[in-house]
């Protein structure tokens, strides 16, 4: 069956911040400009997971009167506290002085992102820009000179097997002018484009981290709408593992608290969600949340890299934004209003090029003279050295190299640190670790991977070929259960992947339907065999406002 084809000006590739920004920007420049907007959750905002702390700086350039117009942007930081974690009874809190400036929160906003981007979905849909929800972007598609045409959306309605079962529907071609990626961390197509034109050429290894999330409904007495609490240290500490930890406190009695955790550890036996389950028993966390109840579990990958890891932003045919291309500011915590910002530098970038006639097909090179003129580009580029010293010295020493070169020197360093390292090349084999024995799940404060998935109201369609694809399927059992006592167990945080005994010897189980769509799997596996590619549009998580 042949795919039907729709012809745009600008298509853009996901609806959060960095896509909506830049689909209104575009609008706002030209109301006749067709322009549309793909996203493969079920609806806007469906898929989206953040802490979230934001900056208002981008939203102020785009919507000015974003207050009258009634954004969910309605709890102002009150307090800001910064813990290091010795154990689970210690915690020693920096006083103000020292801590980084970057991560002061002053003038800063407690938000859900998933609420503020179903804002932005309307604000985009008032000017006349067509969301397609429920429809996954899975096919890069190329004009003869090799500039990129647009896209095409999966097939719906295939089974296992890839064979099309009585409900099959061909995927959608959406052709456009210009085709600006915004799929979030690790996405699927954007990595395709960083390797097809060598964009991150210049570039150091980009680097991740795994963000665990829950959000939770706290005794009244215990709620302080605007306070926000970060912390480093235990427990990751304990097994040679770094990153970072928050508590913010939202309106309606609700917090948010998640674990960080820098995909650069060595020890195999880690795991990341059993680690945040730890961080929940804190003393300083499980003050706010004992006796309240659990009613939201996410996790993502993000792109922590920052300005060393930016690959070149312009192709021909289309831009990479946000986390795609990895602008989040990690000395910040934040990465909504960089993204947002990019968003906005690609609309204007591809109007100038409308405007004075391009008819698409070219490398947009203008974006970089236009980033580089732009708060973004200084933003991120005194943010350049705080990641690399933290990988280089550690919490401690690399936290207080942050602390003079950002409290002294205002990021203005005459050097530039890098770390060329991989994060799944860190990963080192099961031999040198002993194995880690987490405690059983409580159910209070505490609970397993299944529940929580439940928790994220993860769905499927059940009979679909498995988007968690093995490259090589023997290196499952050859390479990574022997070497390093199958990692990918431990490190997804949805039991996605699970070794079956059976008698002819053990097998990898990946139970798909749990995926939360986090990328983890495509960024940690050491062999890097597994490849994480959308599966049919509307799957995946259903998040109500992480």
């Amino acid at each position: 069956m042949e795919r039907e084809a729709m012809e745009y000006d600008v298509v853009v590739v996901g609806a959060g911040p960095a896509g909506l920004s830049a689909a209104i920007r575009l609008k706002q420049l030209n109301p006749e400009w067709s322009v549309m907007v793909l996203e493969k959750g079920s609806e806007v905002g469906a898929h989206i997971l953040s802490g979230a702390l934001f900056e208002a700086r981008a939203l102020d350039e785009l919507l000015p009167d974003w207050q009258t117009r009634g954004a969910p942007v309605t709890t102002p930081v009150c307090e800001d506290q910064v813990f290091l974690y010795r154990s689970e009874t210690s915690a020693v809190r920096l006083p103000g002085f020292a801590v980084p400036a970057p991560m002061h929160n002053d003038g800063n906003w407690v938000i859900s992102l998933g609420s503020l981007c179903r804002w932005l979905a309307e604000q985009a849909e008032s000017l006349g820009v067509e969301i397609f929800p429920g429809f996954a972007a899975a096919e890069l598609l190329y004009h003869e000179d090799g500039s990129l045409k647009g896209v095409a959306t999966g097939d719906m309605g295939r089974d296992k097997h890839g064979e099309p079962k009585d409900s099959f529907q061909p995927g959608l071609e959406l052709h456009a002018r210009y085709t600006l990626l915004a799929e979030g961390s690790r996405g699927q197509l954007g990595k395709e484009l960083i390797a097809r034109y060598d964009l991150a050429a210049a570039a150091t290894a980009q680097h991740y981290g795994l963000g665990i999330k829950e959000l939770w409904e706290i005794d009244p007495a215990k709620h302080r709408p605007g306070l926000v609490v970060h912390g480093a240290g235990w427990p990751l500490s304990e097994h040679g593992a770094t990153g970072g930890s928050f508590l913010y406190h939202l309106d309606d009695r609700q917090v948010v608290v998640g674990l960080i955790a820098d995909l650069n550890y060595a020890n195999p036996y880690l795991s990341p969600f059993e680690e945040f389950q730890r961080f929940k028993r804190q003393s300083e966390i499980r003050k706010y949340l004992d006796g309240g109840k659990r009613l939201c579990y996410g996790a993502r990958a993000i792109t922590k890299g920052g300005f060393n890891s930016l690959p070149k932003q312009s192709f021909p045919g289309g831009l990479l934004l946000g986390c795609d291309a990895g602008t989040l500011n990690f000395a910040k915590i934040k990465g909504i209003h960089t993204a947002m910002k990019s968003g906005m530098l690609a609309a204007e970038t591809v109007a100038a090029a409308l405007q004075a006639g391009d008819q698409g097909r070219s490398d947009l090179v203008g974006y970089a003279a236009a980033f580089r003129e732009s708060w973004l580009y200084s933003e991120l580029h005194q943010a350049r050295n705080f990641g690399p010293a933290l990988h280089k010295f550690g919490t401690f020493l690399g936290g207080a190299f942050n602390w003079i070169q950002h409290n002294l020197c205002g990021g203005r360093m005459f050097f530039t640190l890098k770390d060329r390292s991989s994060d799944h090349g860190q990963l080192a084999p099961a031999a040198g670790f002993q194995p880690i024995e987490y405690d059983r799940p409580d159910g209070k404060l505490t609970f397993d991977r299944l529940s929580s998935v439940f928790m994220s109201n993860t769905a499927h369609e059940e009979e679909q070929p498995v988007h968690l694809q093995l490259l090589d399927s023997s290196k499952a059992i050859a390479i990574n259960y022997r070497e390093y006592a199958s990692p990918e167990q431990r490190y997804c945080p949805a039991g996605v992947y699970e070794i079956v005994e059976e008698d002819a010897g053990p097998r990898l189980q990946i139970n798909a339907s749990n995926c939360l769509h986090c990328k983890t799997c495509d960024i940690k596996d050491p062999t890097q065999n597994i490849r994480w590619v959308a599966p049919e549009g509307g799957g995946g998580p259903n998040y109500p406002n992480m």
